[in-house]
């Protein structure tokens, strides 16, 4: 776009519910994945005010205790004590996970797809991580909620948490910051005399220690902030939403600056290609990035259950490419296995790392294989 515009993005924090189940779910695929390579895993969590669901289709060698692991996961979010509205420790867990459906299984066992769909990857320029400003400050926010509540730097602060920002672009360059907002659980010990706010002390620290550190060389006179904008916010955490997997979909991929397939990504195992296929997604359209050949480069997969090549290929860079995006099919097709097996080969996603994608985004982070900018140099001398 030219000219000035804005755009909004939004994160949660780890112990928001949606995340919280993101991350059982994918604790589950990771304790099968440790054993068993090639265990299959479809999971599905819902939580509610003091109980915990798991149920999906897992297929695998491996036996997981999953109260355990459960347990184990709500303690280290920080879901330890009543006052938080939910104790990991004394909630009720119901298993109900079954196998996965043979007529699935023949499919995927001679190589195909896991699932039909369209995936989408996405990089730009404009930040280090290549990619959008907006969800990288909201994630960057939440981030920094949960370190200074676990380092008791604001000891009143619990584990659920949102954030949304909105920057102000100029000809497609970000600017400034336009509005940041924060909700932030907390203990009762900072709410004012009349007992329905926090008082004017408390925000003016969360702003201070949390967002300051985070945008502050992007905040000017005009930058407007929103904390706990209904005024408290002592009832958080499952106790005051249900959380179920795969409802945060915008805020695991791009901020909403591209569209999104609308398949959800944790607690599924590298066969489904909602996951695998948006990850090489990305990985491709970081490369294209990293190489030059694009300012910003936006790339859809689609597949067919059972058929291992992608039925389509299709590429945008917005009008920033150096070269055509039909010589970017080409390349692609010619550099990259995006069969299902060549993805999971490719990106090594037989391990268990799926954990740590389950809060603060799956992608602009170097940790994982699917954000190496190994190939730019080879798609540079393609062209």
């Amino acid at each position: 776009m030219k000219g000035n515009y804005f755009i909004t993005s939004e994160s949660v924090g780890a112990g928001h519910p949606d995340k919280v189940c993101d991350q059982i779910s994918d604790s589950v695929l990771d304790a099968v994945l440790k054993d068993d390579p090639m265990g299959r895993v479809a999971c599905e969590t819902f939580v509610t005010m003091g109980l915990v669901i798991v149920g999906g289709e897992i297929t695998t060698k491996t036996y997981i205790d999953v109260p355990k692991l459960v347990r184990g996961l709500l303690e280290d979010i920080g879901y330890t004590h009543q006052k938080y509205g939910f104790d990991g420790r004394t909630c009720s867990i119901l298993n109900a996970i079954n196998a996965q459906s043979p007529d699935i299984s023949q499919g995927v066992d001679a190589g195909g797809a896991g699932d039909q769909g369209i995936m989408y990857g996405y990089a730009t320029d404009e930040t280090k991580e290549y990619m959008p400003l907006p969800i990288t400050l909201a994630h960057k926010l939440v981030k920094r909620v949960e370190e200074v509540r676990k380092s008791n730097e604001l000891k009143y602060l619990g584990p659920d948490c949102k954030s949304q920002v909105t920057v102000e672009y100029d000809n497609g360059q970000p600017t400034r910051v336009d509005a940041v907002v924060l909700a932030c659980q907390h203990t009762e010990d900072i709410l004012d005399k009349t007992g329905k706010k926090i008082t004017t002390k408390a925000r003016n620290e969360i702003i201070d220690v949390i967002a300051q550190p985070i945008v502050g060389k992007l905040i000017d006179k005009k930058t407007k902030f929103f904390v706990n904008e209904t005024g408290k916010f002592v009832v958080g955490g499952p106790q005051s939403d249900t959380g179920m997997t795969g409802r945060k979909i915008i805020v695991d991929t791009y901020g909403g600056v591209v569209p999104h397939g609308g398949g959800a990504f944790s607690g599924k195992d590298p066969t489904k290609v909602d996951r695998s296929a948006a990850y090489m997604a990305r990985y491709i359209s970081k490369n294209i990035v990293a190489a030059g050949l694009a300012k910003k480069c936006l790339i859809q997969l689609s597949y067919a259950i059972g058929y291992p090549e992608p039925l389509s290929i299709f590429v945008d860079t917005f009008g920033t490419g150096t070269v055509s995006e039909q010589i970017l099919v080409q390349l692609i097709r010619k550099n990259f296995d995006l069969t299902p097996k060549g993805i999971i080969t490719k990106l090594d996603l037989r391990k268990p790392v799926f954990r740590k994608t389950a809060a603060y985004g799956h992608f602009g982070r170097n940790e994982f294989t699917w954000e190496k900018t190994d190939m730019a140099s080879i798609l540079k001398k393609g062209v």
